[in-house]
């Protein structure tokens, strides 16, 4: 969820390149975030993921430089910011589709798992590292449909800072309001700085 710098290069097969099943990827990925959530970044270790998805650890070096690169790759697949299943027509609806689309609690839960990724990242050069060598364009597909249907345009100078303008909504409201940010928040979050960023104002039925 860190946007790319400069991807590392590589001549290890990326999993999409594997033989693994998406499911199967899928579920490992999710098994990452949940580990993540109970023990903590530092506690991780790649002999306790593959005990806990049961495959051996020879599979996952294989695919996987080490912890850094899996941890990147499992909050890439399971970021919040993925946006690739709403298309209700609009921007502004897709916007608000993709709040929808978790519950608070679940927004609490990705805000404290962000924050535990930030710590790591003062200690972890090599985490850094992974994180901004792979692809976050997680917002690319609802952008580009937007673009499509002339409600953006294509260059847009606020385009690149949709990423960071979430992320940091999720991970500063705590510490300005003194609780995680919640739905209804994100929803008017979305009309008041996301759709004005982008010089789109909300339907008077979702502001």
């Amino acid at each position: 969820m860190v946007p790319p710098t400069h991807p590392r290069t590589t001549t290890r097969p990326s999993p999409r390149q594997s033989r693994i099943s998406p499911e199967r990827e899928a579920q490992m990925y999710a098994a990452v975030i949940d580990m993540l959530r109970e023990t903590g970044y530092d506690a991780l270790s790649m002999e306790a993921i593959a005990t806990r998805v049961r495959w051996s650890k020879a599979t996952l070096y294989r695919r996987f430089s080490g912890k850094q690169e899996l941890v990147a790759m499992a909050l890439r697949h399971q970021s919040p910011l993925r946006t690739d299943t709403y298309d209700t027509g609009s921007l502004a609806g897709d916007l608000h589709a993709m709040v929808d689309a978790r519950s608070d609690q679940r927004l609490h839960a990705d805000a404290a798992l962000l924050r535990g990724v930030f710590r790591a990242l003062h200690t972890d050069e090599e985490l850094g590292d992974a994180l901004r060598a792979v692809d976050h364009d997680e917002l690319g597909a609802l952008v580009s449909r937007a673009v499509r249907r002339g409600e953006l345009a294509e260059h847009h100078p606020a385009i690149p800072h949709l990423p960071h303008l979430f992320v940091s909504a999720l991970v500063a409201h705590p510490l300005i309001e003194g609780g995680p940010a919640n739905r209804d928040f994100l929803h008017r979050y979305v009309d008041a700085v996301i759709l004005s960023a982008l010089g789109t104002e909300a339907p008077p039925h979702e502001a």
